[in-house]
């Protein structure tokens, strides 16, 4: 990309989701959260809702999102806030879910996720950060595709990290069935198919009307480190990418750019793009923690790993 193609919206690092969407009317939209009940998920949601949109909580834990909705309804005036079960893990629980969906779907947040877990397997045997921040989130998105594609003008926001600049997608042992388990490639390859997830997206649904972006939050400190010791957060370099140490975020600001790409008409027909501190990212350059790896735009990759995801759920 050339930076005067780069996308720039006037808000920044600090900006919170509540003020990216201050003067926005989103009446009418429907959208659905993944992992809405805890960290940046609660404050994208509640962005969301406060600008009028009709919100579906998808979450694991049922009873902590239905006190999440009270909450959200409390603080916003907004009472179209729901919650649906979902597990991401669980193709079943995922099937259920976009059965049970009825109508147009205008925003789908894949929110959800885990980070630097120990070495896990699904029932499939499928490495379970991949399985978790990809498959389900493949799953769900190409399960609704209709809905969204009924919506004319729908919108994906794919929660990747700067994370994704360790490890492009291992397409030769995705799941780790031949090589040493490392919880931070794990974790990185996972968030590299978040991005490209978009770019294919992109593709093969922009005729639909729908267009899909991912980004990286920034370091919040919220559930999603739960695997990490306070070391771990206050290591140099250590949370999501080499570079020099991570400035935290509050939960607001984290979720600021999710609430840009799902609601903000400041990105009104772009597509296949990654963002983060509300502005588009640039190319990675060695030695920073931003930007955007060259291997995450990959067209190539992209349709690739679209077609093993196909077979993988098939």
């Amino acid at each position: 990309m050339t930076t005067a193609s780069r996308v720039r919206t006037g808000f920044t690092a600090t900006s919170t989701a509540a003020e990216v969407l201050a003067d926005v009317d989103l009446t009418g939209r429907r959208a659905i959260v993944t992992g809405g009940a805890s960290g940046i998920g609660v404050e994208t949601a509640r962005a969301l809702a406060g600008a009028g949109a009709e919100v579906t909580l998808a979450v694991r834990d049922v009873d902590a999102g239905v006190r999440t909705a009270s909450d959200i309804v409390a603080t916003t005036g907004n009472d179209h806030v729901s919650v649906a079960s979902l597990d991401l893990t669980d193709r079943a629980s995922i099937a259920s879910f976009v059965r049970l969906w009825d109508g147009p779907l205008h925003v789908l947040v894949n929110n959800a996720g885990v980070m630097a877990a120990p070495q896990t397997r699904t029932r499939e045997g499928w490495e379970l950060q991949f399985a978790t921040n990809h498959l389900g989130h493949f799953a769900l998105a190409t399960g609704l595709h209709l809905a969204m594609a009924a919506a004319g003008d729908a919108r994906i926001v794919s929660v990747s990290s700067s994370a994704h600049l360790r490890s492009p997608v291992v397409f030769d042992d995705v799941h780790y069935l031949g090589r040493p388990y490392d919880p931070w490639t794990a974790y990185g390859q996972s968030k590299t198919a978040n991005v490209l997830f978009a770019v294919e997206a992109t593709r093969r649904w922009a005729d639909d009307g729908i267009t899909a972006n991912a980004l990286m939050p920034g370091g919040i400190r919220t559930n999603l480190q739960r695997h990490l010791t306070a070391a771990d957060l206050d290591r140099r370099g250590s949370a999501n990418g080499p570079g020099p140490a991570l400035r935290w975020k509050t939960v607001a600001q984290g979720a600021a750019t999710s609430a840009l790409l799902a609601g903000s008409p400041l990105v009104e027909g772009v597509s296949g793009r990654y963002f983060e501190d509300c502005a588009e990212a640039e190319l990675h350059r060695p030695g920073h923690r931003t930007g955007v790896a060259a291997y995450a735009l990959d067209p190539e990759a992209a349709s690739r790993l679209w077609d093993e995801s196909v077979r993988a759920l098939a």
